[in-house]
This record gives structure tokens, C-alpha cells and sequence, in this order.
């Protein structure tokens, strides 16, 4: 019976790796560049081989899979008067959430206390006056209609350069290559990222990707606004090369889509940044958000109000929840800000942009 329990030691032994990489980043930055990549290319190796998700039919046959085994238990403890199956049932649960959340440790948990990506860029991260964020939404500004002007509209927005979404992932895989000849830091033998077939459940759920360590695959929802869909590719692909913060994922993903030499990746990371660095602004000074507002282009306006109005569609309650889920993992990952963490991104950019 003893032995039976010894895999709920699984736990302690993943709370004390943490403990250990949380105060010593030497262990978490040597176990991201010598172990991560050797689980990126066994454990992840069907990844590789295989363009759909594989994490989008764990998790469809996982959560009914639990519901009714959940439902089955009670039924019979019912039916039989007795506790003994719902015991059953929840030491197995729990020994099987004892060795997910070990594997979600060594697979991808430890990165979160790697280096900062600063490290490698040689940026320097520190206070800026307003004037600096006034310039550097000018210049997002600027870029952003230039490259919108050498796009197409189709249904209401810019569009992508593909007819497959699979082509599109295929250029979001060669951006983050060119990117890791600049930053060695970032290469490695990865996936392409993977459109999820359920997108539209994504989107009602709020979420836009998400990185799943235990097939190492980074998943898109390909129902978003076209133009958005090259920048959450790119951020996800940052997670799969074991930059697991999100502020320093959208930086990253930012430079590979302006180095890439697609217009429409360079547009997509561009809007992604001037939301984060306009949304910084709009806290700091109403008017001058107001005023570089009206320096939009027509199309890139239009682009805004066409994301705007999709997302109002998905404003439910269950994206209110599902963003409470992902704040608490951000703050249970050490990202005490979660899901503000991602505005941190204007620092890395004006960072960038001083040097």
C-alpha cells in the first residue's frame, strides 16, 4: 500500500526543484541550454514528424476522459453505499495530477527562472521619460502604415501572404531561424507552430495560442483576425525555444517578425507592439494617445475596429474565467504581475530602440 503512495512524492520533489532553480538562475540556465533541448528532440520528436496538433486530441479526449470517470465513481459509491470507490478514484486523480505537474517541471516549468533574454540582447532595461514612449509610438506608428500599405484587404482586413495557413506556419518557423543566426541563444531543432482545427473554441476561451510542454508543440487559434495570427505564432514558437516569459515572448516575437522580410510578419509583430506601447501611453497621457491616434492610417484604423468587433463577439463569461486561470498560472509561475506581465513588453521595446 506504501508503495502505492510513493508517486504522490512526486510533488514535494517537483516544489523542491523549483525552490532550487527559483534561487539559483546558474541551474535553470544550464538545464535550459544542455536539458530542455534533449526533451525538445525525443520527447517532442513525434512533434516534429506531424503538422496538426497532437495537444489539441490529448486535451479533447482528456477532459471528457475525467468528467466521466469523475461521474462513474460517484455513481458506483452511490449505488453501493460506500466510499471506497470515490477513494480510488481520487488517489488515482491525484497521482495522475502528481506526475503531470512533475512533468510540466522538468519539461518546461524551470525555464521561468532562466536568464532574462537582456542577457543575450545586450539591452538595457530601465525607466524612460514619456517623451521616449511619445517617439517610440511615433516610429511603430510610422512602420505600421507603411506596411500596411503593401497589403491587400480581404473580408473587412489586411490578409495574409498565404492561401494555407500551414504556409504561414512554415514562415513563422524560417523568421525564428533567420532570428537565431543574430541570437544563437534561440536555435535548436523545433516544430512548426500548429493551427488548432477548434480555433473558435480558443477564441471563446480568450485565448489566442498556448505552448503545451508535454508534446512541446506551440498551438495557435488560426479563427483570430488574419493579421494577427503571425505574431501569436511567433510568440508561441519563443515559448518552444524555452523563453517561457511573456513579456520577453512578445519582444521576441517582434524581432523575428520585423527581421523576417514578410510584410504581412512585419505588420502582425509592428501592431502588436503599438497596442502594448499605445496602451502605455493612453495610462500616461490621454491626449498625446489621442493625437498620435489620429496618425493611423485609414486601413490600419480599420484593422483595429475589425479586431475589435471580433473579440466583442467572445465577451462571455467564460473569457473572463478562462483569463483568471491564466492570470493565476502566470503568478504561480513567478510572474507576479500576471496577466499585466505582458504589458511589460514597452520596456524591452524602448530598451531596443535606445540602442
Amino acid at each position: 500500500m506504501k508503495k502505492r503512495w510513493l508517486i504522490l512524492l512526486l510533488i514535494p520533489i517537483s516544489f523542491l526543484i523549483i525552490f532550487t532553480v527559483k534561487n539559483n538562475a546558474d541551474y535553470a540556465e544550464y538545464y535550459a541550454l544542455n536539458i530542455y533541448p534533449f526533451f525538445v528532440n525525443t520527447v517532442g520528436a513525434l512533434s516534429l514528424k506531424i503538422r496538426f496538433s497532437a495537444a489539441e486530441y490529448i486535451i479533447m479526449i482528456l477532459i471528457p476522459a475525467i468528467i466521466i470517470l469523475t461521474g462513474l465513481a460517484a455513481v458506483k459509491s452511490i449505488k453501493y453505499k460506500s466510499w471506497t470507490h470515490v477513494k480510488k478514484y481520487a488517489y488515482m486523480l491525484l497521482s495522475f495530477v502528481s506526475v503531470v505537474y512533475f512533468l510540466f517541471v522538468i519539461f518546461c516549468g524551470i525555464n521561468y527562472y532562466r536568464y532574462e533574454f537582456t542577457r543575450y540582447s545586450g539591452l538595457e532595461v530601465k525607466e524612460s521619460s514619456k517623451q521616449e514612449l511619445v517617439a517610440l509610438c511615433e516610429l511603430l506608428i510610422e512602420d505600421a502604415n507603411e506596411y500596411r500599405a503593401r497589403l491587400n484587404t480581404r473580408e473587412g482586413t489586411a490578409r495574409l501572404l498565404d492561401d494555407s495557413i500551414y504556409d504561414t506556419a512554415r514562415r513563422a518557423w524560417y523568421s525564428m531561424d533567420k532570428l537565431s543566426r543574430e541570437y544563437e541563444v534561440l536555435r535548436g531543432n523545433f516544430s512548426l507552430p500548429k493551427p488548432v482545427s477548434r480555433s473558435k473554441l480558443m477564441s471563446y476561451l480568450n485565448i489566442t495560442g498556448f505552448f503545451f510542454p508535454f508534446t512541446f508543440e506551440a498551438n495557435v487559434n488560426v479563427h483570430i483576425p488574419p493579421y494577427q495570427v503571425p505574431s501569436v505564432m511567433l510568440h508561441e514558437l519563443v515559448h518552444l525555444r524555452g523563453f517561457m516569459r511573456e513579456d520577453e515572448a512578445n519582444f521576441i516575437a517582434y524581432l523575428a517578425s520585423i527581421k523576417s522580410g514578410y510584410d504581412d510578419f512585419c505588420y502582425s509583430g509592428t501592431m502588436t507592439a503599438l497596442v502594448y506601447s499605445m496602451n502605455a501611453l493612453y495610462s500616461t497621457d490621454y491626449n498625446e494617445f489621442v493625437r498620435l491616434y489620429g496618425l493611423y492610417s485609414g486601413d490600419v484604423k480599420k484593422d483595429i475596429e475589425f479586431s475589435r468587433n471580433y473579440w466583442k463577439k467572445f465577451d462571455t463569461g467564460l473569457a473572463d474565467a478562462a483569463d483568471k486561470v491564466n492570470d493565476l498560472y502566470l503568478k504561480a509561475n513567478d510572474q507576479d504581475d500576471g496577466v499585466r506581465s505582458y504589458g511589460r513588453m514597452v520596456d524591452l521595446l524602448l530598451a531596443y530602440y535606445r540602442k
